[in-house]
């Protein structure tokens, strides 16, 4: 009963900040955006997949559709989206301690687990809130605007999924996404137990994902015997989900790894936690 408490506490003081919705605005207002641009564009990208594919295919209805605009969406959005949950997941600890907040906690007979425990349920709940919110405007709205069919997908080749089939897989890339930001939002946290200030902890969690990626992508022999351990390598993994067949001992395979890294996080940043003198 006293975690749930401290859990809905949490996310009342994160849902009362402005940072906390500077993702959720942005995207309401640039997704519509890209769909609108893309819907405008829908002849011109029409006509590139019917000349590539007239030959072996006979399409009828638009290749072109809600399913597809989500997908484009998805390529290049999850690139930035990082940064907005970092933003509340540094501000986590490192606010409250440079309020001194923290000094309340101290006077009553709450443990420090309890509050690790709550605060990091709470950052997780509101990176679902972000994912879910994020795939309703991608996704939802998508086939609102462009209708449903079904999809198209370039890998090796070319993948014609049914709309049921689509669907599915989506939620999938869903899920997949979200354990990748649940992971952001442990690194955040991770630097939010070690500052004062907030800002420290977006710029490391940001640094540290950047340097990640680029040892992960650089084709460089250097480097290949640690890609395949460096969880920025499977930030990509949702691709997957639209493969076929889905491999999902590979898909599986990454998502250990990511779960591995969360847990890791998290077991630091509540040791440094522990020990942290927080009453100086």
């Amino acid at each position: 009963m006293i975690l749930h408490k401290l859990i809905i506490n949490e996310l009342i003081k994160i849902f009362s900040l402005v940072r906390s919705y500077i993702g959720l605005i942005l995207f309401t207002a640039i997704v519509p955006l890209i769909l609108w641009g893309y819907g405008m564009g829908t002849s011109h990208i029409q006509g590139q997949i019917e000349n590539s594919v007239s030959d072996m295919f006979f399409i009828e209805g638009s290749p072109t559709n809600g399913f597809t605009a989500a997908y484009f969406i998805m390529n290049f959005f999850w690139v930035h989206i990082p940064f907005l949950i970092a933003l509340v997941g540094g501000d986590i600890f490192a606010g409250e301690q440079a309020n001194g907040t923290f000094r309340i906690y101290a006077t009553r007979p709450i443990s420090r687990l309890s509050i690790f425990i709550s605060k990091t349920i709470a950052t997780l709940i509101y990176t679902l809130i972000f994912v879910v919110y994020f795939g309703l405007l991608t996704l939802g709205l998508g086939l609102v605007w462009h209708g449903g069919g079904d999809m198209l997908v370039f890998q090796d080749g070319i993948l014609i999924l049914e709309s049921s089939d689509a669907m599915r897989r989506f939620f999938i890339a869903y899920g997949l996404s979200f354990m990748n930001m649940a992971l952001v939002s442990a690194i955040a946290i991770f630097f939010s137990t070690m500052v004062r200030n907030a800002i420290g902890p977006v710029i490391g969690t940001m640094a540290l994902i950047i340097f990640c990626l680029m040892v992960s992508t650089l084709p460089l022999e250097i480097f290949r015997s640690v890609q395949p351990y460096m969880f920025t390598t499977y930030f990509s993994n949702w691709e997957q989900a639209f493969y076929d067949p889905i491999p999902w001992r590979d898909m599986l395979r990454g998502l250990n790894l990511i779960i591995s890294y969360l847990i890791l996080f998290l077991g630091i940043a509540f040791i440094i936690f522990r020990r942290k003198d927080i009453l100086s």
